[in-house]
């Protein structure tokens, strides 16, 4: 029943991507990425209600004076910054604790391609997580939240009509 288990995932997916366009930007991406103050006081009146929201437009209009100067920074700024890294090595360890959790193993594959599978799933992580940050103030979290999901949906479909041939 594994294959019903992993197709649970596809529903959940099927559903956030229907949902999805009814949900407003981010007000702060709004304002300070876009800047749309309009859209940002609908999007803050569709997600708050009816209400004075001087002083939140004013709290990010300060942040984005603050921000205005910072220089935005590439990955491999990013990977060389002293900073991150604390950041870095969390999520590096999150990464290994996939990799060791069992998962390929549980697949029922044959043991001399475990290792195989299991670097290549590292290094599909590694590079989605590599290629979405850098493409993620391009796009915006929006569309790239629709794309995966559709993604997603449309990857365990065709996986579940597969096992189903």
């Amino acid at each position: 029943m594994w294959n019903v288990l992993l197709s649970f995932s596809g529903l959940v997916a099927l559903i956030q991507l229907v949902f999805l366009p009814f949900f407003p930007e981010s007000p702060p991406y709004l304002l300070l990425q876009k800047g749309n103050k309009a859209g940002c006081l609908k999007a803050m009146k569709q997600l708050w209600g009816e209400g004075n929201y001087q002083t939140e437009l004013d709290d990010m209009m300060k942040e984005k004076a603050v921000t205005k100067g910072t220089k935005i920074m590439s990955v491999l700024e990013v990977l060389k910054e002293p900073s991150v890294y604390p950041q870095l090595s969390i999520m590096l360890l999150l990464l290994l604790g996939l990799q060791l959790c069992g998962l390929s193993a549980t697949a029922n594959l044959h043991e001399s391609i475990i290792p195989y599978v299991s670097l290549g799933v590292a290094l599909s992580e590694f590079i989605s997580v590599i290629f979405c940050s850098s493409i993620i103030d391009r796009f915006g979290r929006r569309i790239l939240l629709w794309g995966g999901f559709l993604l997603m949906a449309l990857i365990l479909v065709l996986l579940e009509i597969s096992l189903l041939l």
